[in-house]
C-alpha cells in the first residue's frame, strides 16, 4: 500500500491524538489504538534510524528536583542545596510528589574524562512525561514537545540529544538541567538508560537547535551571515510543530558547527535527513546539494516523494575547515501541509561510516515488520 504526502500526514495525526490518551497494556484505550497502531507501523512508518550507541556514562541514580518554574534555573551557577533528591528514572508521583502536575526541573552534576574528546557524544533521557527541554552547562541543546500556552505532549518519545564537544568541560565539573512539564497522570524522566553515549560510527552528528526564517534570500547562504535574529528550531521536526502553523512557501536553515582535525583528509558525506519537500544545501556558502525543482515557486507536487527522500550529499574537497567552525545552510521550499527538515539521520560521516550505515538499515528493514512491531511495543 502507497499513501501521498497528504494522506501519511493525516494518519500520522490521527496516531498523534490516539497516542495522546496516554495508553498502557492496562488501559481500554490501548486495544481501541491498537488498529491504528498496527495500520501505521505496517504501511506508513517511516524508518526508524538506529545506531550503535556505547555508553560512556551512566546518569541513573539520584537528581536534584524541585516543583516550580524559574528560567534563571538552567544557569551552571543556581543554588540547589534546597532542592530535592530523587531517583532518575522514575515518575515524580513515586518519588513523593503524587498528584502534582505542572513544571518542574531536575538537574544532574559528573564530570567527563578528557579521554573521551573527540567522540561523537549524546545524552539519551529516556522517555520524559510529557514536554521537556535540555540544558547542558547552560545551553540548551534540545527539546521535545511544547509547552504551555500552545502545549503540545511528547509523552511517547524516547529523547536523544546531541551535546556538542565545545559545551563540555573534560575532566572538571559539568551539569545538566532538564525542565519538565506534566500536564497529567504520571511526569518526570519516567525511564531508559539515562546516560551519555558514544555514536559508535557517527563522526558528527548535526541534530540540535538550528536557525530558522521564513523568508528567502541568495544572501543567507554565506558562511558569515548573521543569522543572530533568526529564531531558533530544534532539527530534526517540522516546522508546524515548533510554532509556523499552516505555513507554506520558502525557509532557510542555518547551523553552525565545529569541525575536528581528525576527519582531515577523509572522504566524507552529509546525511541532510529528510526534508519536506525541496531543498538546496550549501556547506560554508558552496552549494554542494539539492532535491526537487525549488526555483520559481514550483508547481508540481508530492510526484516523485522527494519529502520522504533522505539527502546524501558528497562535500567537495576543500569546502570544510577543520579545526574551526563552519556553517550549513539549507534551503527549503513546503507546498502544502508539513514542511521543513522533519526526520533524520543528520550527520557528516566518512565515506567508509556513511556505508556501514547503510548496509545497516539494509539489514534491519529486511526484518519481518510484525515482529519488528512487537519487538519495539514489549521492549
Amino acid at each position: 500500500m502507497t499513501l501521498n504526502k497528504t494522506q501519511y500526514c493525516k494518519l500520522k495525526s490521527k496516531l498523534g491524538r490516539a497516542m495522546n490518551l496516554k495508553i498502557n497494556l492496562k488501559n481500554k484505550y490501548f486495544f481501541n489504538a491498537l488498529p491504528l497502531m498496527l495500520y501505521f507501523f505496517l504501511f506508513a512508518g517511516g524508518n526508524v534510524h538506529a545506531q550503535e550507541m556505547n555508553k560512556l556514562i551512566d546518569l541513573r541514580g539520584l537528581w536534584r528536583f524541585t516543583i516550580g518554574d524559574d528560567a534563571k534555573w538552567s544557569k551552571p551557577e543556581t543554588n540547589t542545596s534546597d532542592w530535592e533528591i530523587v531517583k532518575v528514572p522514575s515518575s515524580w508521583e513515586n518519588e513523593g510528589f503524587h498528584g502534582y502536575d505542572g513544571y518542574a526541573w531536575y538537574r544532574k552534576n559528573f564530570k567527563v574524562p578528557s579521554a573521551f574528546k573527540g567522540k561523537s557524544i549524546a545524552l539519551n533521557l529516556g522517555r520524559v512525561d510529557d514536554v521537556d527541554e535540555i540544558y547542558f552547562n547552560g545551553q540548551l541543546i534540545g527539546y521535545s514537545g511544547s509547552f504551555p500556552p500552545d502545549y503540545s505532549t511528547a509523552y511517547y518519545a524516547w529523547r536523544k540529544y546531541t551535546v556538542p564537544e565545545n559545551l563540555i568541560r573534560f575532566d572538571k565539573d559539568n551539569v545538566i538541567t532538564v525542565r519538565v512539564y506534566d500536564a497529567e497522570l504520571d511526569g518526570g524522566i519516567l525511564e531508559g538508560e539515562i546516560g551519555l553515549y558514544e555514536m559508535k560510527n557517527w563522526d558528527l552528528d548535526l541534530v540540535g537547535i538550528w536557525k530558522i526564517i521564513l523568508d528567502d534570500d541568495p544572501s543567507y547562504k554565506e558562511k558569515n551571515f548573521n543569522d543572530k535574529n533568526w529564531d531558533n528550531v530544534y532539527v530534526p521536526g517540522y516546522w508546524e510543530t515548533q510554532g509556523y502553523e499552516d505555513y507554506d512557501g520558502y525557509a532557510w536553515y542555518r547551523y553552525t558547527f565545529f569541525v575536528p582535525e581528525k576527519l582531515k583528509g577523509k572522504k566524507l558525506v552529509l546525511l541532510a535527513g529528510k526534508i519536506d519537500d525541496f531543498d538546496e544545501t550549501y556547506l560554508n556558502g558552496k552549494l554542494i546539494g539539492s532535491t526537487g525543482p525549488i526555483n520559481n515557486i514550483p508547481r508540481r507536487m508530492d510526484n516523485r516523494g522527494e519529502w520522504q527522500k533522505v539527502r546524501s550529499y558528497q562535500i567537495p574537497d576543500n569546502t570544510l575547515q577543520f579545526g574551526k567552525e563552519n556553517t550549513i545552510a539549507v534551503r527549503v521550499y513546503d507546498g502544502y501541509v508539513n514542511g521543513g527538515i522533519h526526520e533524520g539521520p543528520l550527520a557528516i560521516l566518512t565515506q567508509e561510516n556513511y556505508t556501514k550505515y547503510w548496509r545497516k538499515q539494509r539489514t534491519e528493514n529486511n526484518q519481518s515488520l510484525w515482529e519488528k512491531f512487537w519487538e519495539d511495543l514489549f521492549d
